[in-house]
């Protein structure tokens, strides 16, 4: 076998031995509070449209074809994930760039995103087709070979399962194929992008409850009732659909959280004083929340900055839940058991970088941002066009996240955390950055850190715990 040849199969030999090593690490998954509810939909063969049908569906199949509980899950998760970085790595080393191979692999042992692709969830579900899909490309176009129809076939599957597993992913999967794929002028970028994304949360809803035959469980109302209570707490007088009465009780019991919508909907907090807003229509709650907009938009802008913030880990306390991935299961009598005492010697590691800014969504994105600036200073290439299409990607996951979100558990940015760490990687194999390139860099990237960890110093530490979350 010619040196050419050889090296490309050493990192797909490397990749399937790291792929079968984190498997028998985190066998056979760990099972969150989200990942039980599903497994009893797959159970009782009824599903709902709270958690993605696509999934619970995929996941029906595999029970009836391989057997049930949470490894099915968790390889199909697993196989995707080292998948497409060794596809990735394979590439690059074929066209003699070695050392971003390597670290292209390592990019996968890093402790915060292994540990969570170990936990079988939606997140990890769509990291890993994204990831496998874009695997795909690269192996293609990296080496300068168009890719063929049964390859775009497999990628459009693969893209359209991310899509269809995670609310926000929309974001990310056309960002992508509109870089991928879609014109080259920015101008007409955008304008496809926008369409994309419309059109898909317009059909989303009907592949979930025709296709799919999902029950409806009101999650759509979700982000409507978040953002009018934000609002209302902040300019009481706003048409929101809020009583006066009700708006003193949530303010009172501080049921508006930066951190996530969960008070709002327990019985216990102030599910009673925003009941009346589930009677409406989605769409009528979205039309009420554009009145409300339009009538205190700082109330809003404030109230979605203090969120995006939240959910980025910038300007927090330290220590704050939702960034650790476990490694217990959620209690439960379906059989969805826990990994052994392996993996919690792997959260040891990952207990040293959580409260990092290797943690923090926000560096990501730091480091996204300028990792664009670069590419778009430089002519095209193969290499620099698969970075930008990650980056550009990574970027506008973030971006929705704006608008669009009502959590702030770490696992919904792994797509944009893993697909900046790519690109930087792709981006210095074709071409080392200039020294002023890297003094941008580093200066914006210790802004953003140096800030954080003034934050982290200054303000209370978080509630460590998901009830006292809710206080």
């Amino acid at each position: 076998m010619t040196s050419d040849r050889l090296r490309p199969a050493i990192l797909a030999g490397a990749a399937l031995v790291l792929c079968v090593t984190a498997l028998a690490l985190f066998w056979p998954g760990v099972a969150l509070y989200d990942t039980v509810a599903q497994y009893g939909q797959v159970l009782a063969d009824e599903y709902e449209d709270w958690h993605p049908p696509v999934m619970a569906r995929v996941w029906a199949m595999l029970r009836s074809g391989v057997g049930g509980g949470a490894a099915p899950m968790l390889v199909l998760q697993m196989v995707l994930y080292w998948a497409g970085l060794g596809l990735i790595a394979a590439a690059l080393a074929r066209i003699d760039k070695p050392r971003a191979a390597i670290a292209t692999l390592v990019i996968g042992l890093t402790p915060l995103f292994l540990g969570w692709q170990g936990t079988v969830l939606k997140d990890a579900q769509m990291l890993g087709a994204m990831l496998a899909a874009v695997g795909l490309v690269g192996w293609w176009r990296l080496r300068g070979v168009a890719v063929p129809i049964l390859g775009w076939l497999l990628i459009a599957v693969l893209l359209g399962y991310a899509t269809l597993v995670r609310a926000n992913a929309v974001f990310a999967t056309v960002a992508l194929v509109v870089m991928l794929v879609g014109p080259r002028a920015w101008w007409a970028r955008g304008v496809v992008a926008l369409l994309g994304v419309g059109a898909v949360l317009a059909v989303s809803p009907v592949i979930n409850h025709w296709v799919l035959q999902a029950g409806s469980s009101g999650v759509e109302r979700t982000e409507a009732i978040y953002d009018l209570a934000g609002i209302a707490v902040r300019a009481p007088g706003a048409p929101t659909g809020l009583s006066a009465d009700a708006v003193r009780a949530i303010v009172a019991r501080h049921c508006v959280k930066p951190y996530f919508w969960d008070p709002l909907g327990e019985p216990e907090r102030c599910n009673a004083q925003v009941e009346p807003l589930r009677a409406y229509p989605a769409g009528t709650l979205y039309r009420m929340l554009a009145v409300a907009v339009v009538h205190a938009p700082i109330a809003y802008a404030g109230h979605r900055l203090a969120h995006w913030n939240s959910t980025e880990r910038w300007l927090v306390g330290a220590g704050g839940p939702g960034a650790l991935p476990p490694v217990v299961s959620q209690p439960n009598d379906l059989g969805l058991t826990s990994p052994g005492a392996a993996a919690g010697w792997w959260q040891a590691l990952e207990r040293l970088t959580v409260d990092t800014p290797l943690g923090w969504p926000i560096a990501f994105l730091c480091v996204a941002l300028v990792g664009l600036g670069v590419g778009l200073r430089r002519g095209g290439s193969a290499v620099r066009d698969l970075a930008m299409a990650l980056l550009v990607s990574a970027i506008l996951l973030e971006a929705s996240f704006l608008l669009l979100s009502i959590a702030s558990d770490l696992r919904y940015h792994l797509w944009s955390m893993v697909a900046t760490t790519v690109a930087i990687v792709l981006l210095v194999a074709d071409r080392a950055p200039s020294r002023r390139e890297v003094i941008a860099g580093v200066t914006a990237l210790a802004l953003v850190v140096a800030s954080g960890t003034i934050a982290r110093l200054a303000l209370p530490r978080a509630p460590a715990t998901y009830a006292a979350q809710l206080l």
